[in-house]
């Protein structure tokens, strides 16, 4: 394992590894075994399931990473943060999606439990450190701590640890960010891992197989309104914004015009004070685009850039790097231009900057514009 994954560490360091039944966490207490730490697990429970149906499989998932650490002969403790999540991250997300917005949760969960409460906890445990299974690098330099992008640019979440204070890092391990995950899982398999082959776990825990919207409707109210073209042509009712994200396709109930072109149709404006959902046809529409974007309260890992600063961004996980200016505002606020225009910048998503392959830091969209002409410039 690169020593840079590892901050010098004094002999048989005691790590709390997050276990969350995968192979990645797998893998990652078995790193740290051979480098000599003394490794226990720890598995969070993070949601109350409901309905009598185990969405986010949590027995399963608990029975896995059982499994995988008495293979590996260390302890396995259990703790329930659901009430935790509930307050610090749920709730947030039920605000935003009440007032319109697009939020990223499991950056939330990051910051407010992941890298806060789990670590408070291994701390009661008396650990040195805490590891998890993220695909990131640290690289340590005295008190100095910098985000890095894992060497597996497909599998990299820099963008889901965007928000987690730097000095919480100092405590804290990657050690999978110089793997790929063919590697993780060719590991997991030579160690006799039962999970090396499970599938990745995707999108939020405690949605699962239900649709997103009849989800959301338990907890938010529906509010209909006219769907519309931006010329104010009316093409059905919508169900409530709250229930639609910009660049969305699928779901809005509406079918060709006879004057229209035949491309689907996509969702371009959330018009929040007249209720409207505007939409429009192809997926290169102009409508879809925006070069310009404020984030009002971002969050720095290791200090604020110099302003104005060459960087690159990405407004989603997996995006590709794309290259921007960033200038700083005097309230602290951050203004950034595209060298190129970007499809569905949407408010209440995160957007991650990066210096080379450092990961600044990043906050949550406030706006979106068009520094440059066209026909529907004016569109929010």
């Amino acid at each position: 394992m690169s020593q840079e994954l590892l901050p010098p560490l004094p002999a048989g360091a005691r790590v709390v590894v997050g276990m969350s039944g995968g192979v990645d966490s797998s893998v990652a207490a078995l790193r740290l075994l051979e480098a000599g730490c003394r490794v226990e697990g720890l598995f969070m429970k993070n949601w109350e399931e409901d309905d009598g149906t185990e969405y986010c499989t949590a027995k399963e998932d608990l029975a896995d990473a059982r499994a995988v650490c008495e293979r590996l002969g260390i302890p396995l403790h259990t703790a329930n943060f659901a009430a935790e999540y509930w307050d610090a991250v749920f709730e947030a997300f039920l605000a935003e999606y009440r007032a319109g917005r697009t939020p990223n949760p499991d950056v939330l969960c990051n910051r407010e439990i992941k890298f806060a409460v789990f670590l408070e906890y291994a701390e009661l445990l008396g650990a040195d450190y805490v590891a998890t299974g993220h695909y990131a690098r640290l690289a340590v330099d005295g008190d100095r701590v910098r985000l890095l992008r894992a060497v597996d640019e497909d599998k990299d979440q820099t963008y889901f640890l965007q928000a987690v204070p730097g000095e919480r890092f100092r405590r804290c391990l990657f050690p999978l960010g110089d793997l790929t995950k063919p590697e993780v899982r060719a590991i997991a398999a030579r160690a006799g891992f039962e999970n090396h082959a499970k599938k990745d776990s995707t999108g939020i825990c405690f949605i699962g197989e239900r649709r997103f919207a009849d989800f959301l409707e338990r907890y938010v109210a529906r509010d209909p309104g006219p769907i519309e073209t931006p010329d104010g042509t009316v093409l059905g009712e919508h169900r409530g914004l709250s229930f639609y994200t910009i660049g969305q396709r699928q779901g809005l109930g509406i079918g060709g015009r006879r004057d229209g072109d035949g491309d689907p149709w996509y969702v371009a404006e959330k018009d929040l004070a007249g209720n409207v959902l505007r939409v429009v046809q192809g997926a290169d529409h102009p409508a879809l685009f925006h070069d310009r974007m404020t984030v009002p309260a971002p969050a720095w890992i290791d200090g604020a850039p110099a302003s104005p600063a060459r960087l690159t961004a990405r407004i989603r996980h997996r995006q590709a790097l794309q290259p921007c200016t960033l200038h700083i505002e005097a309230d602290g606020a951050v203004v950034v231009d595209f060298d190129s225009p970007q499809r569905a910048v949407t408010p209440g998503q995160w957007a991650c900057f990066y210096d080379g392959e450092q990961c600044l830091g990043g906050g949550v969209i406030e706006r979106r514009a068009r520094t440059e002409g066209s026909a529907l410039r004016g569109v929010a």
